[in-house]
């Protein structure tokens, strides 16, 4: 067993153009105060990091993690979620999801799927010179406006869903092996890999591929009302990433899953900062302990209530008091003897 690392901290709702949240010095110095030991790097903010120098410039990935060094901070992975949302764009959500692109292929779904792939096959390259071995993305979505089932479905639409998905994800799952590097799908409502049925349907497409993991965020599966737990049971060994993020559901006469299109203040399941909502922590980092989870425990902060600052100081605070030390020795060697093969057998009653 090995003892999770952390905490770390993503930082796609806290990079800002406002100090100290608009550039990596100043926003590590300021995550290093709250005791943050990493951070998550959303690979598209330029603020943060410029993705293709990094890419190809070993120095300049030498650079960065220099600076973040100084402040006794690394980085766990790069976040690529918003370039993987466009490898899969359903035409109902075009106009939705365009502005994730960049300003040059807006407007041009072919060219802006285009896009997203190389952005991608960067991070594998970047993520290889900074010495990293995860990366997180979203799946995109061909079936997702098609989840509930009515109008009845057409035979065969959510397989060739996933079997386009599947071929458009296999050339960037090769990539990053070729990069020995892991791509972690964050399984989320509004993505075709939402769960582990759907997980699961991607293996199958894309033939088992062994760098096809999952980077498990509990928030969702509650709003899902999805057994977080068993699912660790079942997929701990894809597992390699893991966003430490709460929320709550409390339905009522009035509303359920589907939240009556409410704002997030308002609907029965919503995020809610560490502590303040269902999730069982210490069951999950027990899991983790027992699995032996080789990744980060990484903050997201999202909350429709609490000031993210607040969310992120009593975060970093909230995964140190979880983190469990694992033991290198059993509670009752001090009952125990050496190995005797003899003795053994005699207790058995073998002579």
């Amino acid at each position: 067993m090995r003892t999770i690392q952390g905490p770390g901290l993503h930082l796609a709702q806290f990079a800002d153009d406002v100090p100290p949240f608009d550039n990596l010095a100043s926003i590590a110095t300021w995550a290093a105060g709250h005791g943050f030991k990493a951070l998550q790097v959303p690979a598209w903010d330029r603020r943060l990091i410029d993705l293709a120098k990094a890419a190809e410039s070993q120095t300049y990935c030498d650079e960065l993690k220099g600076i973040l060094a100084e402040r006794g901070i690394v980085i766990s992975e790069l976040s690529t979620h918003l370039h993987g949302q466009l490898v899969a764009v359903h035409p109902a959500y075009d106009a939705a999801f365009d502005n994730f692109a960049a300003p040059e292929v807006r407007g041009n779904p072919s060219a802006r799927t285009a896009w997203a792939i190389t952005q991608l096959k960067l991070a594998a390259r970047a993520s290889r010179r900074l010495g990293l071995t995860e990366v997180a993305t979203f799946s995109g979505a061909f079936a997702w406006p098609y989840f509930f089932p009515w109008p009845q479905r057409p035979a065969g639409l959510i397989e060739a869903a996933f079997e386009e998905l599947g071929r458009r994800w296999r050339p960037i799952l090769d990539a990053f092996d070729e990069a020995g590097v892991n791509l972690c799908y964050e399984l989320h409502p509004g993505e075709d890999l939402h769960d582990g049925v759907t997980f699961e349907r991607f293996l199958d497409r894309v033939g088992g591929h062994a760098r096809a993991n999952i980077l498990y965020d509990p928030s969702h599966f509650v709003l899902q009302q999805l057994n977080y737990l068993d699912f660790i049971d079942i997929y701990h060994p894809r597992i390699r990433m893991f966003h430490v993020k709460d929320a709550e559901f409390n339905p009522t006469g009035r509303q359920g899953i589907y939240g009556g299109y409410q704002p997030w203040a308002d609907r029965a399941g919503r995020f809610r900062s560490l502590g303040d909502g269902q999730v069982d922590f210490k069951a999950i980092f027990s899991k983790f302990a027992h699995y032996d989870y080789p990744g980060w425990a990484v903050v997201e902060w999202e909350c429709c209530l609490k000031h993210p600052e607040d969310g992120a100081r009593e975060g970093a605070r909230f995964v140190i008091d979880h983190i469990i030390r694992v033991t290198e020795k059993a509670f009752d060697d001090f009952a125990g003897g050496a190995a005797d093969h003899a003795a053994n057998r005699r207790t058995l009653g073998l002579g």
